[in-house]
């Protein structure tokens, strides 16, 4: 399996997409009944293919994501042949950016001596999809890129 195994949830809300799926495999709803109860593993193995199928369709449409933790923002444009990063930390530790106070103290204060910037471009390992997927396993999540595109036009 390339990357991970959608939850129980994501899966019954692509219950659909999967009975294509099965589809496209010639898997009718009895021999899908029939795999899940006399052959677990393969019926698994299924899974994690569809599981990856769908990660991939995600990725490819993926331009930005975004980790923020309590002193810093880490955002990313993730472009065809590069990902672009705008690292933010407070060194205010009184001030938490997952919070609405905090981050409308950032908000006030941007410009501020208690703010660093850092930009920097990576290019991709051999697998682009992977190095994003990577950036969402570490906690960052898809966004439309709002704040990194402020932040691209007040400090680039």
């Amino acid at each position: 399996m390339k990357y991970t195994r959608l939850t129980k949830q994501q899966l019954e809300e692509l219950h659909q997409e999967f009975i294509n799926f099965l589809a496209t495999q010639t898997i009718t709803a009895d021999e899908w009944n029939d795999i899940k109860n006399n052959k677990p593993e393969v019926a698994e193995e299924e899974i994690d293919i569809f599981s990856d199928l769908v990660w991939e369709g995600v990725l490819a449409k993926v331009e930005y994501v975004e980790n923020i933790s309590a002193q810093q923002m880490h955002m990313f444009h993730l472009t065809d042949k590069e990902m672009k990063l705008i690292s933010v930390k407070v060194m205010n530790p009184e001030i938490d950016l997952t919070t609405d106070v905090g981050f409308a103290w950032f908000r006030k204060n941007w410009q501020s001596d208690f703010v660093e910037y850092l930009s920097a471009v990576k290019a991709y390992k051999e697998d682009k999809n992977l190095d994003k997927f990577e950036l969402i396993q570490k906690g960052a999540v898809i966004t439309k890129g709002e704040l990194y595109q402020w932040f691209e036009k007040v400090i680039g």
